[in-house]
């Protein structure tokens, strides 16, 4: 009798695990590096090679780092968002392009518009591993101090820059009385 009840009961786990999968939002996966210090690099300037850019150049300030790629359809989905984040709310982003080559990034960018105010060029991905990057586009939140506040996994679109990104970048600008 148990040798039957055993797989039975193995199999009602498994459908309640799978179940419950179902239901959860792929987007909202936690990242361990949230209120950890923000991963260093030293990569070239997509656009200007023989400059340099740092994370740490950054502190003081709060700032953006989106993930992108000119082969990411998702980025493009964002991309107008992004320019508008930059334009109208004076944002500081700062681009990581990922896995990418040098001349499709600048391509894409002087297609669709520039709101970065530096583009680090990840060509091997390194950089992305540290930040855990799974999926582009991916967007960080990193508070003056340089610590990560914030990750959202897949395209930005408006809801989510009024919902959470803009109440967000508020508090964070409000505890230094900015």
């Amino acid at each position: 009798m148990w040798r039957y009840l055993l797989p039975l009961f193995l199999f009602s786990v498994l459908v309640v695990f799978l179940s419950i999968g179902l239901y959860l939002d792929p987007k909202k996966v936690p990242s361990p590096l949230i209120g950890k210090p923000a991963p260093s690099f030293q990569l070239s300037e997509l656009q200007y090679p023989d400059q340099v850019v740092v994370p740490e150049r950054y502190r003081q300030n709060v700032w953006l780092l989106n993930v992108w790629a000119s082969w990411c359809v998702s980025c493009r989905q964002e991309h107008h968002v992004l320019n508008r984040l930059a334009r109208d709310y004076k944002v500081n982003i700062i681009g990581l392009n990922y896995k990418d080559k040098r001349a499709d990034g600048i391509r894409w960018l002087e297609q669709r518009g520039n709101p970065y105010i530096a583009n680090a060029f990840d060509e091997k991905g390194r950089a992305g591993i540290d930040w855990g990057v799974y999926a582009v586009p991916e967007t960080f939140i990193i508070d003056q101090k340089g610590v990560i506040r914030y990750k959202h996994t897949g395209p930005v679109n408006q809801m989510v820059v009024d919902d959470e990104i803009l109440p967000l970048l508020r508090k964070l600008h409000s505890e230094v009385g900015l």
